[in-house]
């Protein structure tokens, strides 16, 4: 796997939104496939396909319906326009943040996926690991999902998914998923000191190192 393609192959912002009457921050990430809109959506939204590349989802993928990912996140489907575009909130335990995705056909035939994840981060957790907490989990299903639609629709076993994270290019992976995203963060207006302070703990969480 080319580890840094998969990199490159992300871009990475952050901003600063009001959200519910308070400030909230957003991780935006936009990524290109090689694969139509319609394919793209079906990867998405189809309950068979999804645990393919991310994980296993039970729920009702409808507006209005909840979902639940296998130890991880649920939430509802706030807004669904096949094959465009969907808002979900993504809830756990108590908190609630929000992740709207949009595809937009290239004129090469694949298509664009724009991520957001908007959340209200409490100060200290983002002084402590900064937008690389959710942003490397995201990376990472976006490459699955690249590998799964490159791949012809093929499913990335769980089992070997753990083991090429704990393998030594997975560890690479992460490391330059956390430092992109701490690049973002100072481009962003953080202070850069602080920034890679949180791309170390990032980087440890993810890795256990």
């Amino acid at each position: 796997m080319d580890v840094l393609r998969y990199i490159g192959a992300v871009t990475r912002r952050l901003e600063t939104r009001e959200v519910e009457g308070k400030p909230a921050r957003v991780a935006h990430a936009t990524c290109a496939y090689d694969t139509d809109a319609d394919d793209l959506w079906d990867a998405l939204t189809n309950a068979d396909r999804i645990p393919r590349w991310f994980m296993p989802i039970t729920g009702e993928l409808r507006v209005g319906g909840r979902y639940q990912l296998q130890g991880n996140a649920g939430g509802v489907v706030k807004a669904c326009d096949p094959p465009k575009r969907f808002e979900i909130t993504w809830e756990m335990g108590p908190q609630v943040s929000w992740v709207n995705v949009t595809l937009t056909p290239r004129s090469d035939g694949g298509t664009t996926l724009h991520l957001e994840h908007i959340a209200h981060v409490p100060p200290e957790f983002w002084d402590q690991y900064g937008p690389g907490a959710v942003g490397v989990g995201w990376d990472l299903a976006l490459m699955g999902l690249g590998e799964h639609t490159r791949s012809g629709g093929a499913t990335v076993d769980p089992s070997n998914a753990m083991a090429w994270m704990a393998s030594e290019e997975g560890r690479e992976f992460i490391r330059q998923s956390s430092e992109a995203w701490g690049e973002a963060s100072i481009a962003g207006g953080t202070d850069a000191e602080a920034a890679r302070a949180a791309v170390t703990r990032t980087t440890a969480f993810y890795t256990g190192a």
